[in-house]
């Protein structure tokens, strides 16, 4: 599983939007988290939250619960230096939030154009649960080094809403939710709640993406991506292997990974590719592959 990251930093300088740039730089090329910040910046709206298309299929300059998500991602990233922006994200999630604790998939655009029709149509009087549990389990992640999130009685009600739908779930849910759900359960340390969803996985871990593209899947490593957290015990160690070598297998010559899945936009299309790059380089740090 050789890991060319000489290569992957050219395709982030020739085909990543800066800010993913910056992320990279962060991550693997000891970059100076100001950067990283400052090109995160400017998805940023006044009310505190995250928009303009920093979720690559969600174009809308208005702030978003997907925009939320993707700022967090950069909260984490540049830890143990902390923003305050990232408290600041936490009580826009707050005024956004629904009496039952949950934040929507998403709130009304008047500037859909570019957007995924799930984004631009979504519900939002409804709290998500697939939102809801991805949002609060990033959130986590900076909470790690952030005691303001930490302390944020955003993130209690979010984690509190999660863990209640979680208690409910009887059969097995979307392929996204079962996923999101599972890797917040696991940044908690449930245990009891991460062997209640591994009921619904097949012992290969592989949950086809209803709605997807074909051959779209969540697979060992969306549900499980810390080798530490009790949900990596759900799988025999050959399994995760295996899709360890299907990770590390999918850089392409020129330095990038691709998605596996649609994008709704010439600039998404793109945008993708570099934030799944980071991402997937990331994950194959985390699993010490990197």
């Amino acid at each position: 599983m050789n890991i060319d990251l000489k290569t992957a930093a050219t395709f982030m300088a020739t085909q990543a939007r800066l800010l993913d740039r910056r992320r990279f730089e962060v991550l693997f090329r000891d970059g100076d988290p100001a950067a990283a910040l400052a090109a995160l910046e400017a998805y940023r709206n006044p009310d505190g939250g995250y928009g303009h298309g920093l979720e690559p299929d969600c174009r809308s300059a208005t702030s978003q619960p997907g925009g939320a998500l993707h700022a967090f991602e950069v909260f984490a990233d540049v830890g143990p230096v902390i923003s305050p922006r990232a408290a600041g994200l936490c009580d826009w999630l707050d005024s956004i939030t629904l009496p039952d604790g949950g934040i929507p998939f998403a709130l009304p655009m008047p500037d859909p154009f570019g957007s995924a029709p799930f984004w631009a149509n979504a519900d939002p009087s409804v709290s998500s649960l697939q939102i809801t549990a991805i949002v609060a389990a990033t959130a986590h992640r900076v909470a790690a080094h952030d005691p303001a999130v930490a302390a944020h009685p955003w993130l209690a009600k979010a984690t509190g809403y999660c863990l209640g739908e979680i208690e409910k779930l009887d059969e097995t849910p979307h392929a996204l939710v079962l996923a999101f759900a599972m890797k917040l359960v696991d940044a908690l340390g449930d245990t009891r709640l991460v062997e209640k969803l591994g009921r619904f996985l097949p012992a290969d871990g592989v949950v086809a993406v209803g709605g997807g593209i074909e051959g779209e899947a969540m697979r060992p490593l969306d549900f499980a991506p810390e080798p530490g957290g009790p949900a990596r015990k759900l799988f025999r160690p050959e399994v995760i292997e295996a899709d360890l070598r299907r990770v590390a297998g999918g850089q392409h010559e020129d330095g990038g990974w691709r998605v596996d899945y649609a994008s709704y936009s010439p600039a998404a299309a793109l945008e993708w590719n570099g934030m799944f790059t980071v991402g997937t380089l990331g994950l194959l740090r985390a699993n010490g592959l990197v």
